[in-house]
């Protein structure tokens, strides 16, 4: 489909667009707040400084796209890939992103708030200057990820990955919440009181 053609079936009200191919399409300064594009395929699309509020984008293919100041609070981006997307500047306050793949991905200056990340693939990304209060980060994979300067008041990492313990201590002085994997397994526990 193209672009000229999804905006006029935007405009008169549509709003699904399921498995949508906007391969590299140009959608800088857009507005498809609502729109569902469920499994949509956007590789390397442009979409600077779009309004995508609320936009369901599950399991949805941004691998590499410009999402640079774009506005996608609320957003479903449930198991999307955002591998090496750039990610600065956006708004991605309660947006859900459980079990995204987001490794590589730039979220320097990026709102993400009450985001769900929960088991989201975090690998290598940037994430300097982020805010990422009252965040789910339960299960998140953060192997070398570069984090720093980042509000984490509130922030829940449980059972992540790779965080070493010197960046444990330093994120907990900051305000998140840090639980890791109890020392004994459960069965053994749960044995214990009986």
């Amino acid at each position: 489909m193209e672009v000229k053609q999804l905006l006029e079936r935007y405009a008169a009200g549509e709003r699904n667009f399921r498995d949508i191919d906007l391969f590299r399409a140009e959608l800088s300064n857009l507005n498809l707040a609502g729109a569902s594009l469920f499994r949509a395929n956007l590789f390397r699309a442009n979409l600077f400084r779009a309004n995508l509020i609320g936009v369901n984008l599950y399991n949805a293919t941004l691998i590499g796209a410009n999402l640079y100041h774009a506005n996608l609070s609320g957003a479903n981006l449930s198991g999307a890939d955002l591998t090496r997307a750039n990610l600065s500047g956006a708004d991605l306050s309660g947006a859900d992103l459980s079990a995204a793949d987001l490794s590589g991905a730039i979220l320097s200056y990026a709102h993400l708030s009450y985001a769900d990340m929960s088991r989201t693939n975090l690998h290598k990304a940037i994430l300097i200057n982020t805010n990422l209060s009252s965040a789910n980060l339960s299960g998140a994979d953060l192997r070398d990820t570069n984090i720093a300067r980042v509000n984490v008041t509130e922030t829940k990492f449980a059972l992540g990955i790779g965080l070493s313990a010197e960046k444990k201590r330093e994120l907990q002085q900051q305000g998140a919440i840090i639980e890791d994997m109890p020392k004994e397994p459960y069965a053994s526990r749960f044995l214990s009181w009986i």
